[in-house]
């Protein structure tokens, strides 16, 4: 029996150049996908903002990206391709924006998430975020609420420590 390697998953700063693909990600994740314009502002634009993609062997798997808003990351867009799903990319581009958030200042992390999207949910929460209200009606294809979810202060010991173990657990076969 043959063990089969996958290529490592490296998630770096999104450029201008991975656009098209994000597109592509995008519009396979999400049914009101933003136009690629979009994504081009945010990096040119907006200094604010900070995106990153995942690659594996090269290709674009999946991206997020966060604003800064005074003290807070606010986690704007994030996806991964449907035919890559659990296999823990979310994870490492959650990962990251933890560290990015960290280096511009932030003290929480934020997001909103569809209320029917459990498996977004179950991530966040294994990562310590917590619900802390409803958008009503925040989605505009289907009116569907959104869950508003926190972190505690991420530079508190227990934030630090929880970040550490699963960066760890990630990088273990």
């Amino acid at each position: 029996m043959s063990v089969v390697q996958l290529a490592p998953v490296v998630v770096d700063d999104m450029t201008t150049d991975d656009v098209a693909a994000v597109q592509a990600v995008e519009q396979a994740s999400f049914p009101h996908p933003w136009p690629g314009d979009a994504f081009r502002r945010e990096l040119t634009n907006n200094r604010s903002a900070r995106y990153v993609v995942a690659r594996e062997a090269g290709e674009v798997v999946g991206y997020a990206g966060l604003w800064l808003m005074v003290d807070e990351a606010h986690i704007t867009t994030f996806a991964v391709l449907p035919e890559h799903r659990r296999k823990r990319i979310g994870e490492r581009l959650l990962v990251r924006l933890f560290e990015i958030a960290e280096v511009m200042g932030a003290e929480w992390l934020t997001l909103e998430v569809r209320v029917s999207n459990i498996p977004a949910q179950r991530l966040y929460e294994k990562y310590g975020f917590r619900r802390a209200g409803v958008r009503r009606r925040y989605y505009s294809d289907n009116n569907e609420d959104a869950l508003i979810m926190w972190t505690d202060r991420i530079r508190e010991r227990a934030v630090r420590d929880r970040l550490a173990k699963l960066r760890q657990a990630l990088d273990e076969p």
